[in-house]
């Protein structure tokens, strides 16, 4: 499909912690990408998903992300390499997108393990991505025995 097309068939729009277990995926996956990123509780959407009504372009929405209330990650979504519907256009041409496909765009400069000296979370850290208009969303960090101590909170 094309871009326009692809327009057509985006349901909505909401914020992702794509979060990545590097240990796995450097040490016990060998640069796998896909298990470090597949554990139960990964991956948290929301907080709402911003159907695109009128007048809602996502190319131009500022995108942060805060690690214990410190800014990490700023940027903005038209600084991304392709474009909402251009992605979706070139996804949809080896991969059927069925409903419900959710697409991860990337993520603005900044990922913690690139910097210098390199950012790893710890159980107890608070990981909040916001991105203008689609809200914020937040997630503790806790060891996998642990999830039930951070669930409510």
């Amino acid at each position: 499909m094309s871009p326009d097309q692809a327009r057509e068939h985006v349901l909505g729009y909401c914020c992702a912690n794509d979060v990545s277990a590097r240990d796995w995926q450097w040490r016990r996956q060998q640069r796998q990408w896909v298990k470090g990123k597949s554990f139960d509780t990964f991956c948290p959407l929301g907080p709402w998903i911003e159907t695109g009504g009128a007048g809602f372009d996502p190319a131009g929405l500022r995108i942060q992300t805060f690690l214990n209330d410190r800014t990490v990650q700023d940027g903005v979504t038209g600084d991304m390499i392709f474009g909402v519907f251009e992605l979706v256009s070139r996804l949809s041409q080896s991969v059927t997108l069925t409903p419900g496909t959710v697409i991860l765009t990337g993520t603005p400069e900044g990922v913690g393990y690139t910097r210098k000296p390199p950012i790893f979370l710890r159980p107890g850290d608070r990981v909040s991505v916001r991105i203008e208009g689609l809200g914020t969303l937040t997630n503790p960090v806790a060891l996998e025995g642990d999830l039930e101590g951070a669930a409510g909170e």
